[in-house]
């Protein structure tokens, strides 16, 4: 079995989903997830998507974001028909391609305090089949702001997901900032009982706040989360969830290093910015993490190899 660092768009293609994980464990800290938003694009891209655009820059995994699963649309990848955009993006950047639902507790829904969302976004048994269905590499339950997503929803759903598609693909589960939840907030955001909570629920791989991107949050914290989320053979994928992936160059190199320095076994960057982060995050945040000949020779991989 290949690092995933190391695999082709075809040996990827190929791959299943214990054949993945291994791939991402055996990479040592050196998998980069970067997260994209469907609906938006630069002015200055007109031949190609954002998921697109990032994999150019060097990404392994392409997390998408805003994607209402019942009505499949990623801005500028035409489809004659939707329900293939999925397997089109992993056509064109031979990455490994997931989404974000959102784990919303019934009283939330119901409530008039947060955002309502599109039924495709929500976590429940409808949506998990149809990630399946599209073709999907993973899922991440997790939570946009002011969504009201609490970590014990996120529990239920893994739980759920673990059951109906857990045998075929990667579960993510995690808070990278409180998504509007006050007693979940800062420091608040994970511990270890929650890591735990999520660990025997069925996660693959817990995401975690990356040191540095919220408040409370630091590098010795999050390393001993790493550590003992290891303990019950399940990664970590630490996040910049919290706009800092469009921060000057200086502070995203530091917040990767300090990422690096938990022992995560996963990097996500984010999707704020002008239709997306800057592209050059990725390429910046990689070289920190595994230097210019893992980035370049991730950038420059044709997907039809």
């Amino acid at each position: 079995m290949k690092r995933l660092l190391d695999c082709t768009a075809s040996e990827i293609a190929q791959m299943n989903k214990t054949e993945k994980l291994k791939g991402i464990q055996k990479s040592e800290g050196r998998i980069i997830v970067s997260e994209v938003t469907t609906i938006d694009a630069p002015n200055a891209l007109k031949n190609a998507c954002l998921g697109e655009l990032y994999a150019s820059m060097g990404a392994d995994c392409l997390m998408l974001n805003v994607f209402d699963v019942m009505h499949p649309f990623i801005l500028n990848l035409p489809v004659a028909h939707p329900q293939d955009s999925i397997r089109e993006l992993k056509r064109l950047t031979g990455k490994l391609v997931g989404t974000n639902l959102e784990a919303i507790p019934q009283a939330t829904l119901d409530s008039t305090e947060f955002i309502k969302l599109s039924p495709g976004r929500i976590s429940n048994r409808e949506t998990l089949l149809k990630c399946q269905e599209l073709g999907m590499d993973f899922i991440s339950l997790t939570g946009n702001p002011n969504t009201g997503v609490t970590n014990q929803e996120i529990m239920l759903q893994v739980a759920l997901a673990k059951e109906l598609i857990g045998d075929n693909m990667i579960i993510m589960a995690g808070k990278m900032h409180a998504a509007g939840s006050l007693k979940e907030a800062g420091s608040h955001i994970i511990s270890k009982d929650i890591v735990k909570g999520y660990a025997k629920a069925g996660a693959d791989i817990i995401i975690l706040p990356a040191p540095g991107t919220v408040p409370g949050i630091t590098t010795n914290f999050i390393r001993e989360l790493v550590d003992y989320a290891h303990s019950f053979g399940v990664m970590t994928l630490t996040a910049i969830g919290t706009s800092q992936e469009d921060s000057d160059q200086q502070t995203l190199r530091q917040i990767a290093l300090m990422a690096k320095m938990t022992g995560t076994d996963m990097h996500h960057i984010g999707d704020a910015g002008y239709a997306g982060a800057t592209p050059e995050s990725t390429m910046i945040y990689s070289l920190v993490v595994r230097g210019k000949r893992h980035t370049y020779n991730r950038m420059a991989t044709s997907p039809l190899r």
